[in-house]
């Protein structure tokens, strides 16, 4: 068994038959159980939003969501528990929160159904084409570029700011033209680093079924 250093917070798993320096995670990771949570979060969004109309509560809830996406990529290389499991997991789950979140969104109406409509188109479309290839057609995984990190930054930011700037709270008006400011940003970047992806993703094809 891998002794555990005092940096690393308690295991959730028994490690067994691991080289010396490595560790061999498994799916109960704290990683993978932070996106657990963050994704056992995604009903309570729901119901506050579409079950009690109560934006305030679901805005700041998405806002919190998206603020610690960051959270359990951390955790992970900060305490060496990356593991494949959590290198699909993690993205999937991302995924599911924000296309779900985005679709609740545009129920609700706190948002513009044009611009939900073209981010969702998006995010089926290049999502949904990853996938697939991922699966399927053994496609290698390539690194999210700086801008495609910021065009998910400003749109994850976005969806939470129509939201509470519908909520009747006192800074509302800020978050509406924060929504607006950061919106067409993003939903620019989205699409132009969707078109830069393009041959990445074709030669990270090629390798993988080299």
């Amino acid at each position: 068994m891998v002794e555990q250093s005092s940096n690393d917070p308690p295991e959730l798993i028994t490690q067994s038959g691991v080289a010396p320096g490595r560790r061999k995670w498994g799916v109960w990771t704290w990683p993978n159980l932070i996106t657990l949570i963050r994704l056992a979060c995604l009903p309570i969004f729901l119901w506050l939003l579409l079950g009690r109309d109560d934006r305030a509560s679901a805005g700041w809830l998405l806002l919190a969501l998206g603020g610690t996406d960051w959270v359990d990529g951390w955790v992970a290389r900060r305490f060496n528990q990356v593991s494949e499991f959590g290198k699909m997991f993690d993205p999937t789950a991302d995924r599911l929160l924000f296309i779900v979140g985005l679709t609740a969104i545009m129920i609700d109406g706190s948002a513009p159904r044009w611009f939900c409509i073209l981010v969702l188109i998006r995010e089926v479309l290049f999502g949904g084409t990853i996938a697939i290839l991922t699966l399927f057609f053994s496609m290698q995984r390539f690194d999210v570029t700086y801008l495609g990190k910021w065009a998910t930054f400003l749109l994850m930011g976005v969806f939470p700011a129509f939201v509470l700037g519908e909520s009747g709270i006192g800074i509302h008006l800020f978050f509406t033209i924060s929504a607006w400011v950061a919106g067409p940003i993003g939903l620019l970047l989205s699409y132009y680093t969707a078109i830069v992806y393009l041959p990445t993703i074709r030669s990270s094809l090629a390798r993988g079924r080299a």
